[in-house]
């Protein structure tokens, strides 16, 4: 494969050891075929991650149509498996800040905003199952998505019951994450449809179309994340910090005036007085009448 050709082959599955495989790998005894499948799902994951760094577009996965762009943090301690799931949902359009451990999670949980966290239970220095009751204590209402291989019905249980909204087992889908992420921050914003209407301004997340007073009008990636975060917050002031915060991932490049010089380009794209301008503060997508 060469670099920027789209990704096409049937990578459906992150393969995942499976409990059984684990303990004995812990204990000292494991059959060749048990080391068999651990090679496997380490090449697996090499191939996976290569192919991320390879590839421009994931049509099999996620095809362009289907970004949606918010800030999500991943708490996965396997390096491989992290590094492919935050390449993956980049690529879907996701902003992902990715920690490996249980105390790092906490810290970034209670520094950082962020639209909703991919959690793993088998974590070390403070468990998965930890992180996520100090969140609930805390009355953060954040959405969590449990990612394990943790599949026994009674770990599914506790998840949920501990304030996860959604658990899903590994191996799993990326096309499958990327939507449920999708569903979680709608239900967590008062949404069901994906689609946002403002006046005659129309935004649909999954496709990332924008259409005014009946027209398509074309943003650019940064103009539609700006416009839409805006929209979430219809009739409530976003000061500069945190339009930045919402969409800059850790790492990712910011000019000075960035935001302003989007917030430009919509007003002459869309509408002049689309976007109110509230001095010394920020700015205001008023609520529709």
């Amino acid at each position: 494969m060469t670099s920027g050709e789209p990704f096409h082959r049937p990578l459906h599955f992150i393969p995942f050891p499976d409990r059984m495989i684990i303990q004995r790998v812990r204990s000292g005894v494991i059959t060749s075929a048990g080391w068999g499948k651990i090679i496997h799902w380490w090449q697996y994951c090499a191939r996976l991650c290569r192919l991320l760094r390879q590839a421009k577009t994931i049509t099999h996965y996620c095809c362009v149509g289907e970004k949606v762009l918010v800030r999500i943090l991943i708490v996965e301690d396997d390096r491989l498996l992290g590094e492919g799931i935050q390449m993956g949902l980049k690529q879907a359009g996701w902003q992902v800040d990715w920690v490996s451990d249980g105390l790092a999670a906490r810290h970034a949980l209670t520094s950082e905003s962020f639209a909703a966290l991919v959690l793993d239970l088998g974590l070390p220095r403070l468990s998965g199952l930890d992180v996520l009751k100090e969140l609930r204590a805390n009355r953060q209402q954040l959405p969590v998505l449990i990612l394990t291989a943790r599949d026994a019905p009674e770990d599914v249980v506790a998840g949920l019951d501990a304030g996860a909204d959604d658990y899903v087992i590994k191996p799993f889908n990326l096309g499958e994450l990327a939507a449920r992420l999708r569903a979680l921050v709608r239900r967590a914003g008062g949404r069901a449809a994906s689609e946002l209407c403002h006046g005659e301004l129309r935004l649909d997340p999954a496709s990332r179309q924008v259409s005014f007073a009946g027209r398509s009008v074309e943003l650019s990636a940064r103009e539609f994340d700006i416009l839409h975060e805006l929209l979430n917050h219809a009739g409530r002031v976003m000061t500069k910090a945190q339009i930045e915060e919402h969409l800059y991932a850790w790492g990712d490049e910011l000019e000075s005036n960035a935001i302003e010089v989007h917030i430009h380009h919509l007003r002459r794209k869309l509408a002049p007085d689309l976007i109110r301008t509230v001095r010394g503060v920020g700015y205001l997508i008023p609520e529709a009448t």
